[in-house]
């Protein structure tokens, strides 16, 4: 199968019932700016583009949101609890973006969707959430080119440091996603 439009990435997440069951958990919770992100997109994508019948298994599952005013990370770790409760199966992790700049040493993000544009890989720096109708939304602030064209390179905020880019490639090496997805090329 080919994916070239953010419609047919969105399609696809809607029709796999799994994925739809994490959506509507995380969003029973009303979290403030919320996305389920990185790993579980771009896999999604990876695993279709290379024509799995059996879902990747991740690592965990991303559940960031952008609440400034409430900061403590117990919140964060409440919530997981929530949704452990809900879908006790699955790795839950969930971090609050706007406490996340302390943690990274770096300047605070504006949003959710600030932070996604600063993770490692623009092929990862993607989330989706449900709308007011249960519909998928995408963020790909990078677009979505190098994904669904199995490339894996640096965002932007990685390729202007070279600490960031020692993490880049460290990252590469640990995760290894030629071993499991042959044709993407990094």
């Amino acid at each position: 199968m080919k994916i070239s439009t953010e419609k047919e990435i969105t399609a696809i997440i809607q029709q796999d019932k799994w994925m739809m069951n994490l959506l509507k958990a995380t969003s029973s919770l009303n979290l403030p700016d919320w996305w389920i992100c990185a790993g579980f997109v771009r896999a999604k994508i990876w695993d279709v583009l290379h024509g799995f019948d059996e879902r990747t298994p991740t690592p965990d599952i991303d559940v960031i949101y952008y609440d400034p005013i409430n900061i403590d990370e117990k919140t964060e770790k409440n919530f997981e609890k929530a949704l452990k409760e809900l879908l006790p199966t699955i790795p839950w992790s969930v971090k609050n973006q706007a406490r996340m700049h302390v943690a990274n040493n770096i300047p605070p993000y504006s949003s959710a969707v600030d932070a996604i544009s600063k993770f490692p890989e623009i092929a990862t720096a993607l989330g989706v959430k449900l709308d007011d109708e249960n519909n998928v939304r995408l963020t790909a602030p990078h677009g979505i080119d190098e994904v669904v064209n199995m490339e894996v390179n640096p965002t932007p905020y990685f390729r202007e440091s070279k600490g960031r880019m020692l993490i880049f490639e460290k990252r590469l090496r640990d995760k290894n996603w030629q071993a499991i997805w042959k044709r993407i090329k990094v």
